[in-house]
């Protein structure tokens, strides 16, 4: 970005990008349906995708995939089970363990909206039997997931007895009916294929055994939703398995680098300006902890496309300062182009998205279930 000759056209370049202020989040629509379209190549039948919506947040996008013929969709907040819902998505997940207030909302989200069949997460006796009891008081029946700790260690019931255990007492529960096994395996994100692959196929052993074993207790074999983008190609294999990738909308440089053998495109940027100069060798930019993930070390949040060479030396909630070396020409005003290094907590951070299309701005859209409340 040193010279200022004139502008080369890249993928990624605005117009009139004059018209936007900055931070702003944008996205390129044909991008997104790229990343859609090469989705579907990468497994055997769409109705095995069940894709996370936690990347997006957004009407737009929800609709492209459901054009897309994907019609099984995964969530993590009520916002997001109503967004799917509002855009009359027929089965929803909310890969969540509704306990409190969050199950009423739950209850009410399925009385709202019955042309959406909603499903649960459940890894305890003492949940399920809320959810049971709040089921039969409202005279419903909820379709629950088991969830497996496979490795994450957050939430989840490890596969084996206990497991078996709980989901033949769900099974006699009044009001909910256990009808699969969810298994996270998000920890699993090694950039070599085959290790991936090997850590991914040893966790998974004991989540086919526990399916195998309620069969042959004589339940319907249970359906199985596995991994999320990094571990996407390994289930994808496995005939059965519903798979839940989430980042493949939109993509990130975290995965970019990380997941090299899959080639989706970076469809959101994160755009910025150079607000000042501190020094003869830094610039400040206008891109704090409220525009752009911060949760990573300070090389990791974000990578300029038009500016690799910038290296950030701070952050602060509405700055970013870098250096960008002796004899820069960088200027006050000089716009920055960056991907996120992870775009999902990028996303929550903005209200809106601003589309690009043909290098132009044309228009926004809202993220609504970034909030936690749409109206239930």
């Amino acid at each position: 970005m040193t010279d200022h000759s004139p502008i080369t056209i890249h993928w990624f370049t605005i117009d009139n990008v004059d018209k936007l202020d900055t931070p702003a989040l944008v996205v390129y629509p044909d991008r997104v349906q790229a990343n859609i379209d090469l989705l579907k190549t990468m497994i055997d039948d769409v109705a095995r995708l069940r894709p996370h919506v936690k990347t997006y947040k957004n009407r737009e996008v929800t609709q492209l995939l459901l054009d897309a013929g994907i019609n099984k969709f995964k969530c993590a907040t009520i916002a997001e089970a109503e967004l799917l819902a509002i855009c009359k998505a027929p089965d929803v997940l909310l890969a969540y363990q509704p306990v409190g207030p969050k199950l009423h909302r739950f209850i009410k989200l399925i009385h709202a909206y019955p042309q959406t069949k909603f499903s649960c997460l459940v890894d305890n006796d003492v949940a399920a039997k809320e959810i049971s009891d709040a089921a039969k008081r409202y005279e419903i029946s909820i379709d629950v997931y088991l969830d497996l700790n496979v490795g994450m260690n957050r939430t989840g019931i490890a596969p084996g007895f206990e497991a078996l255990q709980l989901y033949m007492d769900c099974a006699v529960l009044p009001g909910i009916n256990p009808v699969g096994l969810h298994a996270y395996d998000g920890h699993i994100h090694d950039i070599d294929l085959e290790k991936r692959t090997e850590r991914c196929d040893a966790g998974f052993k004991a989540v086919l055994k526990l399916q195998q074993d309620l069969h042959g207790k004589g339940y319907p074999e249970p359906v199985i939703v596995a991994g999320g983008s990094p571990t996407f190609i390994i289930h994808a294999k496995r005939k059965q398995v519903q798979c839940s990738p989430g980042t493949f909308v939109y993509w990130d440089r975290g995965y970019e680098v990380g997941i090299p053998e899959q080639l989706f495109l970076p469809a959101v940027l994160v755009i910025t300006r150079v607000v000042s100069l501190p020094d003869a060798t830094k610039l400040c930019l206008d891109v704090g902890h409220k525009s752009v993930s911060a949760e990573n070390e300070l090389g990791k949040r974000v990578y300029f496309l038009n500016a690799p060479e910038l290296i950030p030396t701070g952050q602060s909630e509405e700055h970013l300062v870098v250096e960008a070396g002796k004899g820069h020409h960088c200027q006050i005003g000089d716009v920055l182009y960056g991907i996120p290094h992870h775009v999902c907590p990028t996303v929550a951070l903005h209200e809106r998205i601003y589309t690009i299309e043909n290098n132009t701005l044309t228009s926004e859209w809202l993220n609504s279930a970034r909030d936690r409340k749409i109206t239930i």
